[in-house]
């Protein structure tokens, strides 16, 4: 029915979609005043308790805001920079949505709140309430009403925490996604007019993909009706949103202009698409959103959201791709054609390529295998970590002051473990307290008992005596560790708070503990992701090929090209090799999100092409029974098309090396790398020598499944026939 209403009302279906497409730009306008800032917090683990008993029975929690103080001459300790840091610490404590500050002027503050020098001093203070509000209302009044109007000559203020930090890389992020995406637009219409040699065609492919940003921009705003979305979802409908919206467009215009060379007249080619091509997009959008919808396995709100904008650009893609697009087809024509037509050669490279490597296939796809295991390799040393401050370039403010402290401190008291007893108050903690501060790495620990280091009592705790470290119910200590201990161990420090043994129940808490919860998190579910992905392509392959060694072939591929991404992502930036070219600092270790969302997105992007190019094979089998040539010529009229989408993809993404949040470059590198590799490579050589080696094994499926898959499989119309093929196979070698 669609294709019909398509085919012979196709103004009226352009009327209809350009009305929508107007209804939701006019909802995405608000879309990102509803979404939501996100911490690294994993729901419900032992650092969330811990906070929670702290902000409820101590008024206090592990700051997130900072202050570096400079005095304009002299040190710290000075007269007049000692008043105005004092001043500056009551001032900031008495702001709205501060619910506890202390700095080096405080009574009773330990030496590491100021700089082994004297040069600077830090303020701290914890502001309950999630990022939304701190980040949103706290901060930029904290910076209004104390940083920037700050009159006195005798300090110098920067504003910092954990919550600024982030803050600005938002800020940053998004400012970057704009302007890639200015850039973006003009250079991926360039391209598909080289591609189509028609500038209307280019414009209205550009349109499908700008339809998919609308429309799942739309989407996450009634999403965000009902619970907390991240706004790095739309950072993904932006990316994604083109990306795809363009890769659906090309299938379903490829397919209309052979339609039209078989000699179809406009209204047959459009039917005949769409029963074709569309049928394709649907099995690739279905593998992508699978892909995508396994994050919703993780219990954070950060990547959840990923999820919501990854099944929304693949609806409005599909939609658009699949109605919108085959209208406006129909409306041109044979116009849709060049306007010079060139000779279509026997064969062209791609189906050479693929005769050459199923010739030798055990050569060729050994050295591909080489190629991918070599680049690939780097990826067995992946260190994974916390992001900090480095993620934003030197010159930010926040990342110089940063830089201070880290060359300045001996150690950051903002970093503290808190270790939250409920119900042991009245209980001697010295005994727990010294053993603590034995821990290799620990600067002090600070108790209801006093101050510890190295097992020993040093004085009275630091910001306050033995009240401020336990209640009626409660007590609790702050563990201190070195620079040196947090910055080459982290999770290591935590886990060795948690090992001490204790007289009574305890939980730990603090910035540290929250992230190593958050990446333990992450971890454990890790598996159950990797096999739900699997497990779904698997699924929407055997629907569309009848096959259960083609899903297993292409998802052995799959992850060989994301081993690539992977190993460059090590090399490039956990490593620093890239660093010198794209500007950013190394830190050693990478966020575990971030490839875990380029994983889910590569996959599905990797299972689109698949999906395409096997739809070809599958096409020309059903038609031939010939489970060689087939493979070159599908793969001849498939890898153009495959090879221009991945092309343009990639192009879009590296537009996002030039941002000034390292995240992005990482994103924009990986994922251009995956696309690149798995449309070369994957498909050009690895597939046509399994494939080959397989024979007819390819589209074999046990009794059972075959007839299931004959009950409620999916198969591709045949459409025009195929070129003569130049291939002949011969003895395999």
């Amino acid at each position: 029915m669609i294709p019909r209403l398509t085919s012979d009302s196709p103004r009226l279906v352009l009327i209809a979609g350009s009305f929508l497409f107007v209804v939701l730009i006019m909802v995405a306008a608000t879309a990102m005043e509803a979404l939501s800032l996100n911490r690294y917090d994993a729901p419900g683990s032992e650092s969330v308790q811990a906070r929670e008993v702290l902000a409820e029975a101590f008024g206090t929690g592990s700051p997130n805001i900072a202050m570096l103080v400079r005095p304009a001459s002299g040190s710290v300790d000075d007269p007049r920079a000692a008043s105005a840091g004092a001043a500056l610490t009551e001032a900031l404590a008495s702001q709205p949505g501060i619910g506890d500050a202390w700095s080096y002027w405080s009574a009773g503050a330990p030496e590491t709140l100021a700089a082994e020098d004297g040069s600077s001093a830090l303020i701290l203070a914890w502001a309950p309430g999630d990022a939304d509000h701190v980040r949103g209302e706290v901060l930029p009044l904290l910076q209004t009403e104390l940083v920037d109007s700050s009159t006195d000559p005798a300090i110098e203020v920067t504003l910092g925490g954990s919550d600024e930090i982030f803050r600005v890389v938002a800020a940053q992020a998004r400012t970057d996604f704009l302007r890639a995406e200015l850039i973006i637009l003009p250079v991926v219409v360039a391209l598909l007019w080289l591609v189509f040699r028609r500038l209307r065609l280019a414009l209205v492919t550009t349109a499908v993909g700008l339809f998919s940003v609308a429309g799942t921009l739309a989407i996450l705003r009634l999403v965000s009706l009902f619970t907390d979305v991240s706004t790095f979802a739309s950072n993904i409908a932006l990316v994604m949103g083109i990306g795809l919206g363009v890769d659906y467009g090309l299938f379903m215009t490829f397919r209309f202009r052979e339609e039209l060379r078989s000699g179809s007249d406009a209204a047959a080619a459009t039917r005949a698409a769409m029963r074709a091509a569309g049928r394709t997009i649907v099995f690739s959008g279905a593998t992508v959103a699978a892909s995508l919808a396994v994050l919703f396995v993780f219990p954070f709100p950060f990547l959840s959201s990923f999820a919501y904008a990854g099944i929304g650009v693949v609806l409005t893609a599909v939609f658009a791709s699949t109605i919108l697009l085959p209208a406006a087809l129909r409306v041109l024509g044979r116009r849709a054609l060049p306007r010079r037509e060139r000779p279509l050669p026997a064969a062209g490279f791609w189906e050479r390529l693929a005769a050459a490597v199923m010739r030798r296939p055990v050569i060729a796809g050994s050295l591909g295998l080489v190629v991918l295991l070599g680049l690939g390799a780097p990826a067995l040393g992946a260190q994974f970590g916390s992001p900090d401050d480095r993620i934003l370039p030197a010159g930010q403010s926040v990342r110089d002051m940063y830089d201070t402290i880290r060359a300045d401190y001996r150690a950051e008291d903002a970093d503290a473990v808190y270790v939250v007893a409920p119900g042991a108050a009245g209980e001697d903690v010295s005994d727990y307290a010294a053993s603590l501060s034995r821990i290799e790495g620990v600067e002090r620990v600070d108790s209801a008992a006093g101050a510890f280091v190295d097992g020993r009592r040093t004085g009275d705790a630091a910001r306050g005596g033995p009240d401020r470290y336990q209640d009626a119910d409660s007590t609790w200590l702050a563990v201190l560790p070195t620079s040196e201990r947090l910055a080459a161990e982290p999770i290591g420090f935590v886990d060795d708070i948690r090992g001490e043994p204790a007289p009574f129940e305890t939980l730990v808490g603090g910035y540290p503990a929250e992230l190593a919860d958050y990446r333990a998190g992450v971890g454990e579910r890790l598996p159950l992701v990797a096999g739900l992905i699997l497990l779904v392509t698997f699924i929407v392959l055997f629907l569309m090929t009848g096959s259960v060694i083609a899903p297993l072939k292409a998802s052995v591929l799959n992850l060989l090209s994301l081993s690539v991404m992977f190993g460059v992502l090590v090399w490039g930036f956990q490593d620093g090799g890239l660093a010198w070219l794209l500007g950013f600092t190394p830190t050693g270790v990478i966020e575990p999100s971030i490839p875990l969302l380029m994983f889910c997105v590569a996959y599905g992007l990797s299972m689109d092409y698949e999906v395409f190019l096997l739809a070809r094979i599958k096409e020309d089998f059903d038609r031939t029974g010939d489970p060689i040539g087939s493979v070159a010529r599908g793969i001849g009229r498939s890898a153009p098309l495959v090879s221009a989408a991945a092309g343009i993809l990639a192009v879009s993404f590296l537009v996002y090396t030039t941002s000034e949040v390292s995240f992005l470059q990482q994103l924009g590198v990986g994922m251009a790398l995956a696309v690149l590799v798995d449309a070369t490579v994957i498909r050009g050589v690895l597939v046509p020598a399994f494939m080959r080696l397989a024979g007819r094994a390819n589209w074999w499926a046990p009794a059972p499944l075959r007839r299931l898959h004959r009950r409620i499989g999916w198969h591709e119309s045949a459409g025009a026939a195929p070129p003569t093929s130049a291939f002949e196979p011969e003895p395999v070698r």
